[in-house]
């Protein structure tokens, strides 16, 4: 297939439009099932290259979950806990691989966000992948191969329309890229820059204790930010994003966006509300947007207006202010990312609230000196990469 017509563009109005090689040749996708459009194309195009590259430089199969042309959540596989299971609603008696695992885990960082997600597999989508996703609100996949199962279980998503993208694993790009705005074309190198633990070398805190675990969640956080609209941060726990905070103009509202987003994970662990019982029949999406509701300042009025009875099966007893602060201060060990330098040290200050005990950010501001400071205050190690991760 040399072209591919889509229905239009970014918007209704925006027609015609297409996707093919400016140079005549094939497209290395095959269309398997449905009509995808221009954005589920950018997601799919862009996600693939954030599992690929997670895939080889940590060993571990990755998957991503993708709205707007930045990821909600990006995780290698491993194996879910009891936790995670009650999490991410899985049978406890499922059969996971680890295929199924890390996208389980990238959907399970922000299941609002991912709600009507494109998602991204580093191998071939098995049958245990796609019975997950097959409950899910997903608008696509993009993945190098399917099992004659895991189609037929996908072929079935949305009426029969459910979007399923393969892409030749082998296809380089072009060493330069173009894109047009506004009648004016653009031309740069592409991005190939590769992010491995070569990057992980220039400790410049007191601390320089780096575990493998720490190594890890340092390239799952700055290989997500290569693929997540700038200004970007990234919150990373056990090789999981756990909060991404994308296109901020400033530095620390990317860095307290992403912190909310790790903290609201958190909170899903919490005993009250992983105890809430919810109505019979209600759907995996209502039940997240209660979760949420239920974990903000905002549970309270809505109990006095008596909402729960379309939701809960018993009314839950309010989660307080106190207990999410203290809840949230027993979280510990997480690696933030930042895909350009912090200019102050509040960042810094911001993180360290939501348990951030490692960072990795390119460096080079004129106020370094205090950024360090402020790491070594509260114990913490940070790498400068020296490399900066804009995406546009």
């Amino acid at each position: 297939m040399k072209e591919f017509e889509l229905k239009y563009g970014c918007n209704p109005n925006q027609k015609p439009a297409s996707i093919y090689m400016k140079d005549g040749s094939e497209l290395p996708i095959r269309v398997l099932n449905g009509r995808p459009g221009y954005i589920n194309f950018l997601d799919a195009l862009n996600s693939w290259q954030l599992v690929r590259e997670l895939k080889e430089a940590t060993g571990l199969c990755a998957a991503a979950s993708f709205k707007h042309v930045s990821p909600a959540g990006a995780a290698v596989g491993s194996p879910l806990t009891e936790l995670e299971r009650k999490m991410y609603f899985v049978a406890a008696d499922a059969e996971l691989s680890d295929m199924a695992c890390a996208y389980i885990r990238a959907r399970g960082s922000d299941r609002l966000c991912s709600y009507g997600d494109w998602a991204a597999l580093s191998d071939v989508c098995d049958a245990a992948t796609a019975r997950y996703l097959q409950a899910e609100v997903s608008d696509g996949i993009i993945a190098p191969g399917y099992t004659d199962e895991a189609l037929a279980i996908l072929k079935t998503k949305k009426k029969g329309n459910y979007n399923v993208v393969q892409i030749d694993p082998a296809y380089v790009p072009a060493a330069e890229e173009c894109k047009d705005v506004f009648g004016v074309t653009f031309r740069q190198g592409h991005n190939d820059f590769r992010i491995d633990e070569s990057l992980l070398g220039n400790i410049v805190t007191d601390c320089k204790d780096l575990p493998q675990q720490a190594r890890i969640d340092m390239l799952v956080a700055l290989i997500t930010l290569k693929y997540t609209q700038s200004n970007s941060v990234c919150y990373v726990k056990n090789g999981q994003a756990i909060g991404v905070g994308a296109g901020q103009q400033s530095r620390i509202h990317c860095t307290r966006l992403a912190g909310q987003k790790a903290d609201n994970w958190y909170l899903r662990q919490h005993p009250k509300v992983l105890a809430l019982q919810f109505v019979e029949g209600i759907r995996r999406p209502d039940r997240d947007n209660a979760i949420d509701i239920y974990t903000s300042d905002e549970y309270e009025d809505i109990l006095a207006d008596g909402v729960w009875q379309q939701t809960f099966a018993v009314c839950p007893q309010p989660l307080t202010v106190e207990e999410k602060k203290v809840w949230i201060a027993t979280q510990s060990g997480l690696t933030v990312g930042s895909d350009a330098f912090f200019p102050f040290g509040d960042n810094v200050e911001r993180a360290r609230k939501s348990g951030v005990q490692y960072i990795a950010q390119p460096g080079g501001s004129i106020r370094d000196d205090h950024v360090i400071d402020t790491a070594n205050k509260y114990g913490m190690t940070m790498c400068f990469t020296g490399m900066r991760l804009f995406h546009h």
